[in-house]
């Protein structure tokens, strides 16, 4: 899976439940939250206050290595 920053987060987790701790990592604890399934990754950083480029880089990596 190649991840952007347009991505949605219930892709990513659909894809590889894996992903969940790179979220967990910068304060996203509302996963299981319906609305946040429907967020791109840019949307859930810009609410949180996190770099957006950062998380895509590290899901990237992440599918990269599997």
């Amino acid at each position: 899976m190649q991840v952007t920053k347009e991505t949605l987060i219930g892709d990513v987790l659909d894809n590889d439940i894996g992903t969940a701790e790179y979220f967990f990592e910068i304060g996203m604890h509302c996963l299981g939250c319906p609305a946040s399934r429907g967020e791109s990754i840019a949307d859930a950083c810009a609410v949180h206050g996190t770099n957006a480029d950062e998380l895509v880089a590290k899901l990237n990596a992440y599918f990269e290595n599997k």
